[in-house]
Order: structure tokens, then C-alpha cells, then sequence
């Protein structure tokens, strides 16, 4: 009986279209040879042939890292979406805040023992005296 190896994780499996390129693969070289192409053709008389070569190469190369670098299943244009939105877009410094709550109880609680100390030294009635963890009627 043959082996096949089937991966435990079913997200990174891609969906091959022609010639084993996914779609996303095909778009990106279809865009690379329609820079590429017309820029060698285009300067090879001007500037030399190996020159030319050299430039084809560089106005290619964006779409082959476009079409191939993938991390965490990221494609490159996310990375680079989201490099730029947390370099340029949002603020520098983001600190982490809390509300501190047992701060907010003490704040919360000493208040009303000291007004109820407060009235009774005048004479009032005092006010009552909720628990904080129970609502008020």
C-alpha cells in the first residue's frame, strides 16, 4: 500500500492552478515578465546588454518577493501593510494601562467613613453605609 504524506496542518496547503504555481504565484510572475520584459528590450540598445539584464532583474525582483515570501502565513504585502501602519500610521508609544481596581475601592470606601464620622460629630444623621461589592437600592 503506498504512503502519502498528508500535513497535520490544512491551512498551509495551497491550491496549485498551472504548471504547480497558485494563482497568486501566476499573477505576480505575469506581472514581473510585464515590467521585465519591455524594460530589457526597451534599454539593452542604450545602455548594453548586460546592463539591461541587470535592470530587467531589478524592476522583476519586487514581484517574485511578492509572489514568494510568505512568514506565519502572512503574504509579504500584509507584512509590509502592517510594518508601515505601526511605523507611520498609530502613535509611537502605546503603555499599557490598567484600572486598578483595589485603587478605586480604597478611594471609593475611606470617602464615606469619613463623611459618616463628619455628620455624626454634627449631629446629622449619618449616611448609610453600602459594602462595595452590593449595588444600592
Amino acid at each position: 500500500m503506498p504512503y502519502v504524506p498528508v500535513p497535520k496542518d490544512m491551512t498551509k496547503v495551497k491550491t496549485k492552478v498551472v504548471l504547480g504555481l497558485t494563482k497568486r504565484q501566476l499573477i505576480c510572475f505575469s506581472a514581473a515578465a510585464a515590467i521585465g520584459i519591455p524594460t530589457y528590450f526597451l534599454t539593452r540598445g542604450l545602455v548594453g546588454n548586460s546592463l539591461a539584464v541587470l535592470l530587467m532583474i531589478g524592476f522583476m525582483l519586487p514581484a517574485f518577493f511578492t509572489a514568494m515570501y510568505e512568514k506565519d502565513g502572512m503574504p509579504a504585502e500584509k507584512i509590509l501593510k502592517n510594518i508601515l501602519r505601526c511605523r507611520f500610521f498609530t502613535k509611537g508609544k502605546r503603555p499599557y494601562k490598567t484600572e486598578n481596581l483595589y485603587e478605586f475601592i480604597e478611594k471609593e470606601g475611606k470617602p464615606f467613613a469619613r463623611n459618616n464620622e463628619k455628620t455624626a460629630a454634627a449631629g446629622k444623621a449619618p449616611a448609610k453605609k453600602y459594602p462595595v461589592s452590593q449595588a444600592k437600592p
